[in-house]
C-alpha cells in the first residue's frame, strides 16, 4: 500500500512539474517561425503588426495537431528587388513577401514563384531633411531643385537597381522639369553626379541605370535601400534624401511635399498618363512608372502558408489599415487582388478583384 501511495505521489509531483514547466516556458520549446521578406519602408508598420500577431498566436495548435506552439515572426527588410532575388535566385524560403512596388510581383514572381498579389497601401515621394540640413530654412516645394544644385549641398537616393524608391527618384526629377519649366534639372542633379543617363524615345523618357552608378560622393550618396539614408540624414552626413512620405513621418524628419504631378501619388487619369511616360532600364529589367502601390503575396515555397495568410489578413483588415494610416501610408480600402479566386479564403472579405 505504501508503495502505491509513493508511486502516486511521484506521479502527481511529476505532473505538477511538467505543467508548471509548460506554463512557465521552461519545457514549452515548440516554435513556428514565419519569415517575412519586405521592403525597408514597411519595417515600422510591420513591427507593430508582428507584435499583435505574436501575442495572438503565443499558444497555437495547428488543425489536427495535439502539439501547442508559439509563433515567432521574423522580419527581414531589404530593397524590394533584393527581397525577390533572395527567393528566385538563391531559393530562400519566405512565408510572406511585401514590396514597395506591386508590379514587381507579376513581373518577377509570377507564375513560377507566386500565383497572386494584393495591392494594400499607397505612398508618395518627398524630399526629406532635418533642421540641421543646409538651407533648411529656405527649402520649399518651389525651390528644392535649386537648393540641391548648390555645390555645398549633399543629397541622396537609393539604388535604382535594388529599390523602388531608388528607381522612382529619377522619374520625380525628370517630371520636375515639366512642372517647373526647367529642362536642365535632370542633367544638373543626376547626370552631372552619376552614370545614370536619360534618353527621350518619342513622348517617353527612359533612363538607364548601369550596375556601377558612379555617384560623385561629394555631392550624391546612393545606398541599396532608402531607409539606409535616414541615419545619414540624422547624423548630418546628408542634407537631403528622396524618401517616401511614410518614412519621413515615422522617423520624425522634416520634408518637402512635392506636387502630385511629380510625386507619383495621384490616381487621376491625366497624372497616370504622365507618369507612364517615365521608364527605366535597370540591371534587373525594364520598369514603367505609375502611382505608388505596395504589394504582398505568399510565395509558393512558403513553409507555413496558413499562418502566412493570417498574417496578411492582419495587414489588410481593420487593424492593419489603422496601423498603416497612422504611419503615413494610406491603406487601399478594400485591398485589390490580382485574381480574387486565387487568394486564400481568409483574405477575400477584405479584397476586391483588380478587374472590378
Amino acid at each position: 500500500m505504501n508503495k502505491v501511495k509513493y508511486a502516486l505521489t511521484i506521479l502527481l509531483l511529476a505532473s505538477v512539474v511538467i505543467i508548471g514547466g509548460v506554463y512557465s516556458g521552461v519545457l514549452w520549446r515548440n516554435k513556428i517561425t514565419i519569415k517575412v521578406l519586405h521592403a525597408g519602408s514597411l519595417t515600422l508598420p510591420l513591427e507593430e503588426i508582428k507584435s499583435k500577431f505574436e501575442r495572438d498566436f503565443s499558444s497555437y495548435r495547428p488543425p489536427g495537431s495535439f502539439v501547442v506552439y508559439y509563433v515567432e515572426v521574423l522580419l527581414e527588410p531589404a530593397g524590394s528587388v533584393q527581397c525577390i532575388r533572395k527567393i528566385i535566385d538563391i531559393g530562400e524560403r519566405a512565408d510572406v513577401l511585401a514590396v514597395a512596388d506591386f508590379s514587381l510581383i507579376p513581373k518577377m514572381m509570377m507564375p513560377n514563384y507566386a500565383d497572386w498579389y494584393i495591392k494594400f497601401a499607397k505612398n508618395r515621394m518627398v524630399l526629406a531633411y532635418t533642421e540641421h540640413s543646409k538651407y533648411a530654412n529656405e527649402v520649399n516645394s518651389s525651390n528644392w531643385f535649386n537648393i540641391l544644385r548648390r555645390e555645398d549641398v549633399r543629397w541622396g537616393f537609393s539604388n535604382p537597381n535594388m529599390d523602388p524608391c531608388g528607381y522612382r527618384t529619377p522619374w520625380v526629377i525628370q517630371l520636375a522639369e515639366f512642372e517647373y519649366n526647367d529642362d536642365q534639372i535632370f542633367e544638373d542633379l543626376i547626370e552631372a553626379n552619376s552614370a545614370i543617363r536619360m534618353f527621350r524615345e518619342g513622348d517617353n523618357y527612359v533612363y538607364v541605370a548601369p550596375e556601377d552608378l558612379q555617384p560623385n560622393t561629394e555631392r550624391l550618396v546612393i545606398r541599396d535601400k532608402s531607409v539606409e539614408l535616414v541615419a545619414l540624414l540624422e547624423s548630418g552626413g546628408l542634407d537631403y534624401a528622396f524618401e517616401y512620405l511614410s518614412v519621413a513621418i515615422q522617423h520624425n524628419l522634416k520634408y518637402v511635399l512635392l506636387p502630385e504631378s511629380i510625386d507619383l501619388s495621384s490616381e487621376e487619369p491625366e497624372y497616370i498618363e504622365l507618369y507612364s511616360r517615365m521608364r527605366a532600364v535597370t540591371i534587373k529589367g525594364n520598369i514603367t512608372a505609375g502611382p505608388i502601390h505596395y504589394g504582398v503575396t505568399i510565395p509558393k515555397n512558403a513553409q507555413h502558408p496558413e499562418l502566412a495568410a493570417i498574417f496578411v489578413k492582419y495587414m489588410i483588415d481593420e487593424f492593419g489599415r489603422s496601423v498603416f494610416e497612422n504611419m503615413g501610408q494610406p491603406p487601399i480600402k478594400p485591398a485589390i487582388a490580382s485574381e480574387i479566386s486565387k487568394i486564400p479564403e481568409i483574405l477575400k472579405p477584405y479584397c476586391i478583384s483588380e478587374e472590378e
